[in-house]
């Protein structure tokens, strides 16, 4: 099980340009927000993908980056990233090998992407983890646990 305290696995995925992406490129140069969510275009992933890009610049302020995650294709990732004109990326894990290294559980008896925010340090450690399938409180939280990263370094 994937807890705090871990460091991030390695993985390789697309984005929403058809580029990969790998899981260790941030280590040593930025703290990390993933943040998972279950299907693009639904109201509450739009609001959540919203909330997240309204606070991009705070995040860059306090050298994080922000990096959506849902199981839909990289095709439908670039027509929801165009269509909310969003300042991060997004990934494919069409096949939910990210979300099973990272102990995010399902939601809706397992038939949907789980909802869940995790913020990683510099060094690739999962300094936080929040759970909760309704969209408030994730940029909260994980902007918080940005600060006192920031703050400790």
């Amino acid at each position: 099980m994937f807890k705090i305290g871990d460091k991030i696995p390695e993985f390789t995925v697309k984005d929403h340009k058809g580029k990969t992406f790998n899981s260790q490129e941030f280590i040593g140069k930025n703290s990390l927000v993933l943040y998972f969510y279950p299907k693009s275009f639904t109201r509450g992933c739009t609001k959540e993908a919203k909330e997240f890009n309204i606070s991009q610049h705070t995040f860059r302020y306090f050298n994080a980056e922000i990096i959506g995650i849902s199981p839909d294709s990289v095709k439908k990732q670039q027509a929801f990233h165009e269509q909310l004109e969003l300042s991060f990326r997004l990934l494919s894990d069409e096949k939910g090998e990210i979300a099973e290294k990272l102990n995010v559980k399902k939601q809706a008896l397992g038939l949907m992407g789980g909802r869940e925010t995790l913020v990683f340090d510099k060094k690739g450690i999962l300094r936080m983890r929040f759970r909760q399938l309704g969209v408030l409180g994730h940029v909260e939280k994980a902007l918080d646990t940005i600060k006192e990263i920031h703050n400790e370094e």
